[in-house]
């Protein structure tokens, strides 16, 4: 019997049709074009049933609420596919992967998620080629976590992060290597998998909450007072983005005292460095030190999208603040590397 592939058809580029207006959602269209394409009549090719949501979303208008959605969406067809593909806009695709990544427990089976950046519409377009080969992917690939695959490469979703805005290799993984690269042939990284959940294990999706978390990207010269005001209740967590290894101006004391504050009343600060590569090393520098002291805590070389949806995911979990804290600085999922001790 050929695999089964559930599409789950969120919104995004691929699907658009031009308009006076742009490009902009049609709903049907995705589904009637998929039917016509001779490609996906190969005996080759997996079975698919394609869902597509109301409304269709540009992805910068995706929320937690709809990561939810598409979590409970995998799991209610869990038992009745072989694979997903998640169709998504690429704008926030690599924030949904990382969500995806965390609220889907005991996947056993291949999620992936790409788009495009030219829509199916246009003789020339990414979405074809994207199109045919994630449904290869989902359906004989063994993988069984959340992926990313974009340009040519298979990426761990929660690594994944978006760096080029209009080419077709949209997406990198600047601190993990690929899962597979697709050229003539297909090659797999399989030592790079995650291992598999114990045979029977049923998928359990862990909902977001409504929860008060966000991200702040350092300046040089970033007033103290700013800092206060975003730091402020009913704020539970922060990602911030600082320079280098994770430095940060701790010459300012206002700066610092704003971090420690919040620190006391319980906001969780999660330090991810604002470079493409590294990892954050606050014992590196004098400044990286002072924000330790601070109380701010190192996201080691998690992407700010994995940071940032982390924390959604523990603090909507509820439990001890230390054991929160604790697991932000344990890999999960695959999406940090912790340094080998000394």
């Amino acid at each position: 019997m050929k695999p089964r592939i559930y599409i789950a058809y969120t919104g995004g580029t691929i699907g658009m049709q031009k308009t006076a207006d742009g490009y902009a959602p049609a709903p049907g269209y995705l589904a009637e074009r998929l039917a016509a394409m001779p490609e996906l009549q190969s005996p080759h090719m997996p079975e698919y049933v394609i869902h597509e949501y109301d409304p269709l979303l540009d992805s910068s208008d995706m929320t937690p609420a709809d990561w939810t959605k598409i979590a409970q969406d995998i799991a209610t067809h869990y038992n009745a596919y072989d694979g997903f593909v998640v169709l998504h806009g690429t704008d926030t695709m690599a924030y949904t992967a990382s969500a995806l990544a965390f609220m889907l427990q005991g996947l056993g089976k291949p999620v992936i998620l790409t788009g495009s950046q030219i829509p199916l519409c246009e003789v020339r377009n990414d979405a074809r080629e994207n199109l045919i080969t994630v449904l290869h992917l989902a359906a004989h690939t063994p993988i069984p976590e959340v992926c990313l695959y974009f340009g040519d490469k298979l990426l761990r979703g929660c690594r994944a992060t978006k760096t080029d805005a209009v080419g077709f290799d949209a997406f990198s993984s600047p601190n993990f290597p690929p899962l597979g690269a697709v050229g003539i042939n297909i090659h797999l990284a399989h030592d790079l998998f995650r291992p598999p959940p114990p045979p029977d294990t049923a998928l359990r999706v862990e909902p977001l909450q409504p929860v008060q978390v966000t991200a702040l990207r350092l300046f040089p010269g970033i007033p103290a007072e700013v800092v206060r005001n975003i730091l402020r209740p009913p704020l539970k967590g922060l990602v911030l983005e600082t320079y280098g290894v994770g430095n940060g101006p701790t010459g300012d004391a206002d700066f610092i005292a704003a971090l420690t504050e919040a620190h006391a009343r319980g906001v969780i600060i999660l330090n991810c460095t604002q470079c493409l590569r590294g990892s954050v090393d606050l014992s590196g520098y004098a400044t990286g030190a002072a924000l330790a002291r601070a109380g701010v805590l190192s996201g080691y070389d998690m992407t700010p999208e994995a940071a940032l949806t982390k924390l959604y995911y523990l603090l909507s979990q509820g439990g001890p603040l230390p054991q929160i804290k604790r697991l932000l600085q344990t890999d999960l999922r695959g999406e940090l590397t912790v340094p080998a001790a000394d």
